[in-house]
This record gives structure tokens, C-alpha cells and sequence, in this order.
């Protein structure tokens, strides 16, 4: 199990401890974290599991696909931490991640 925080934009946080080798966004759908729609499935074909990964964790992430920048084209208030949680495929290293949820999802 692999210890994800999720801080929805209002800034209540929800722990929950996902299996090793779900998606971050598999985590957030499995425990119904509010701000994470993921409505393509995790095909990474949309940007409603637009997230921004908390400071320290960003560069532990493995580097981002060209597919995945050209989805976060068409996420909201993009940012340098913004990664689409889809891709965010979480492993015993990633124990303790903290991501958060932006304004809205489209």
C-alpha cells in the first residue's frame, strides 16, 4: 500500500493508503476523492484528473510523456507542479505523496 494524501482545493485533505501499482487517479475514483473526475478512464484522452503535485514529490516523479503535456493543454490553471494523476503510477517509493485538486476539472 502506498500512503496518498489528496487536498481537495477547499483544503480538507484525504489520506488513504491505494495499492502499489494503481494510478493516482485509480486511488482517488477507488476512494471517491472529490475534484478527480478521471472521465476518459485513466486513457489519458482528457485532463479531469488534473493535479498539482505537492513540493519534494515533483521530482521524484518519472518524467512527463508528450501525450500527457498536450492534455494538461486543455486542463485549468496549469502550473509548473500540474501532472494528469492518470499517469502517476504509484510504487513503494512514492509512499507518502501529496497532491491537490484544482478549482475545477474540464
Amino acid at each position: 500500500m502506498v500512503k496518498v494524501t489528496y487536498i481537495e482545493t477547499t483544503g480538507t485533505e484525504h489520506p488513504v493508503d491505494v495499492p502499489s501499482g494503481l494510478s493516482v487517479m485509480d486511488g482517488a475514483k477507488r476512494f471517491t476523492v472529490p475534484g478527480i473526475d478521471g472521465d476518459c478512464g485513466g486513457a489519458c484522452a482528457c485532463a479531469t484528473c488534473h493535479v498539482y503535485v505537492e513540493d519534494g514529490w515533483f521530482d521524484r516523479l518519472p518524467p512527463m510523456e508528450e501525450l500527457e503535456q498536450a492534455m494538461l493543454d486543455f486542463a485549468f490553471d496549469v502550473r509548473g507542479n500540474s501532472r494528469l494523476a492518470c499517469q502517476i503510477m504509484l510504487k513503494d517509493d512514492l509512499d507518502g505523496l501529496v497532491v491537490k485538486t484544482p478549482a475545477r476539472q474540464y
